[in-house]
């Protein structure tokens, strides 16, 4: 899947935006490459709902045309750490190959779908997503086959699609380690400062340090040999 995509200046795409630094540096990369942004910011009860302040200073810096932000009840359908139904996990071991209790069912799908609909509607044709599967904690909705999956999706259940358009499902950040994507982040001028990652942050917003979320960035970070904004 490739990292970089040409296109003419100004053509939409629609940017799925949560306020940490993956979609961030996702929304850098399309920005660079000419595209007009619209950001979609969910909040589908994650008990780490103090990202979606973060979300609204990352589209401002990014300069998006249009930042919408939509209420989807999932913790209503389903149990995760995430959704506040168990504990958030600390200090844990982070194995690739166990999907932990802050995996939210469905959660890129019904992000993905949503992105599509208003990206028929706007008459774009690419939708950039952050998802990683080198530096990510399990997921299995983050893996190239899941977002190849989807775009064929795209191609089946849209009129633009069945019209002959196509839609591509960008994920510029696929293959690149966590380090590697806070470097390509700052090489593009991006203040990390305005993101959050915390998956229980403290009622100042503060991050805990010891969640998956947390570990994964502070990895990110020293491997690539720079401090993190966040920890001042």
């Amino acid at each position: 899947m490739e990292v970089l995509f040409g296109c003419e200046l100004d053509v939409k795409a629609v940017l799925l935006l949560s306020g940490g630094l993956d979609s961030y540096t996702a929304g850098a990369l399309a920005r660079e490459q000419g595209y007009e942004l619209y950001a979609l910011t969910l909040s589908y009860g994650q008990v780490h709902d103090c990202e979606r302040d973060a979300a609204r200073q990352v589209a401002c810096d990014l300069a998006v045309a249009r930042h919408v932000e939509l209420s989807v009840d999932l913790a209503s359908l389903v149990n995760s750490s995430l959704t506040g139904s168990k504990v958030i996990p600390k200090d844990r071991v982070l194995d690739d190959h166990e999907i932990p209790t802050t995996y939210v069912p469905a959660r890129n799908t019904v992000m993905l779908a949503l992105a599509l609909a208003w990206a028929e509607d706007l008459g774009a044709q690419s939708i950039f997503i952050g998802v990683n599967a080198l530096d990510y904690s399990g997921y299995p909705d983050c893996r190239p086959q899941f977002i190849q999956a989807f775009e064929r999706l795209a191609a089946l259940g849209t009129r633009a699609g069945a019209g002959g358009g196509e839609f591509k499902i960008l994920a510029p950040l696929i293959e690149m380690s966590k380090a590697a994507i806070i470097r390509c982040g700052i090489s593009l001028g991006l203040d990390y400062s305005l993101t959050h990652s915390c998956y229980d942050p403290g009622t100042s917003g503060a991050p805990c340090g010891r969640c998956d979320s947390c570990q994964l960035r502070a990895r990110g970070f020293t491997e690539a040999g720079i401090r993190d904004p966040l920890l001042g």
